[in-house]
């Protein structure tokens, strides 16, 4: 059985291996009509505990770069590409992606941002379907249709990159610039009107 209210999903069956994983469904956080969506691959072992995307020392580096560049984590909305923890954290397998891929592009038609920030491999090809080299593409913005709308797609390291080779902080911070331009923040002006 899967059941929607607004932008959550209360109840989905889809994945049985995920549902056996999960302590609970992960949705998205922040403003239904956020103008930057950041989209992960799936919850941890924290964002399942908590029921949050994007907690623990990923989230960290996420808030703090968020702050670097002008943007507090209430501004943007954060979700993943599958809701439910897959076992041991692997990376969701692409029959889970397809599974939770209407949730997604609900989610994404309905925030209708300017900008879809993929935050990782699995996201950025997941949403642009196609092989992408990450750390060569990431800051790089591409025009896809998603569910025959199209949308700006900004390509960006995971979070966590950071933490494992502090040379990518550069890269991830220069990505989050990029998508800043797009934003209001909480002045009501684009921030590309600054410039």
């Amino acid at each position: 059985m899967e059941r929607m209210d607004g932008l959550d999903v209360v109840a989905c069956e889809r994945c049985p291996e995920l549902c056996d994983s999960r302590s609970r469904i992960v949705n998205g956080v922040g403003p239904a009509d956020a103008d930057l969506l950041f989209v992960g691959e799936a919850p941890g072992a924290n964002e399942d505990e908590q029921g949050e995307p994007f907690v623990g020392r990923s989230g960290d580096v996420l808030d703090e770069t968020l702050r670097d560049v002008g943007l507090d984590r209430g501004d943007v909305r954060i979700t993943n590409c599958v809701r439910c923890r897959p076992p041991e954290n692997r990376d969701p397998h692409v029959e889970e992606r397809e599974h939770c891929r209407p949730y997604l592009e609900h989610e994404i038609d309905a925030v209708d941002p300017e900008v879809v920030v993929t935050l990782g491999k699995v996201p950025a090809e997941h949403l642009l379907e196609r092989d992408v080299a990450v750390t060569g593409e990431a800051g790089e913005l591409f025009d896809v249709p998603i569910e025959g709308t199209p949308r700006r797609v900004l390509v960006s390291v995971h979070p966590a990159a950071t933490l494992y080779d502090p040379n990518q902080k550069a890269t991830f911070a220069s990505a989050l610039e990029t998508a800043a331009e797009f934003s209001d923040g909480e002045s009501g002006q684009k921030r590309l009107g600054d410039f």
